[in-house]
Formats: C-alpha cells, sequence, structure tokens
C-alpha cells in the first residue's frame, strides 16, 4: 500500500508549513489535487493519513482530496478529450499518438492552520 509512504510525505509537508511564530497551532485541512492515473486509492489515502497524523499538529485535520480526471490530446488530429477508458486512442480519428494532458497529478495546494 504505497498510500501510507504518501501519507507520511504529506503530513511531513504539512508540518513543515506551520509558521515558527504558529508553534503550538493544529493544522485543521490539508487540500491535495490527486490524478486518477496517480493509482492512490482516496479512502486508503485517508485512513493513513489519520494513522500518521495521530498525536501531532495534524491529528484531526481534514484530508480534502480533488480528483483530477484524466485529459488527453492526439498528436495526429488535435482533438483532446477526458478519457474515461484505460485504454487511449483517439476517438476521433483512432491513432495512437496521444499526449496525457493531466490525471498524473499528486500534489499539496493547500494547508489550513488554526487562527
Amino acid at each position: 500500500m504505497h498510500e501510507m509512504g504518501i501519507a507520511m510525505q504529506i503530513a511531513e509537508i504539512a508540518a513543515a508549513a506551520i509558521p515558527a511564530d504558529m508553534a503550538g497551532k493544529r493544522v485543521e485541512r490539508v487540500r491535495l489535487r490527486v490524478g486518477r492515473l496517480s493509482a492512490v486509492v482516496s479512502a486508503s489515502l485517508r485512513f493513513c493519513f489519520d494513522v500518521v497524523a495521530r498525536d501531532t499538529p495534524l491529528a484531526n485535520a481534514v484530508l480534502d482530496i480533488e480528483e483530477i480526471p484524466v485529459t488527453a490530446v492526439c498528436d495526429d488530429c488535435g482533438h483532446q478529450w477526458t478519457a474515461d477508458q484505460p485504454h487511449f486512442i483517439c476517438p476521433r480519428c483512432n491513432g495512437g499518438a496521444v499526449r496525457i494532458l493531466s490525471g498524473r497529478e499528486l500534489e499539496v495546494t493547500a494547508i489550513e492552520i488554526e487562527e
């Protein structure tokens, strides 16, 4: 389960984001963008984050996950689409020269700290 390693990294990033003058404050929310191709199971990531956050300034923080769809473009005909199938063939020209534009993201976009 690679979600545990990801949760540990998120917790490390969030803890490091607490400014020195706010020492002792708690993180209330961590916002993430997770692409569908990142192979992250949101429920597992939330569970692992809760385990990692226990007894830290992140305890009880909400892990807010925005799932990013897979968007692709065909280099042959220029058609762009949201891929909802696990195969990547252009639905317009059946070409295989496809580039993935989004869907691989795995990033922390915001960290909210109590006031």
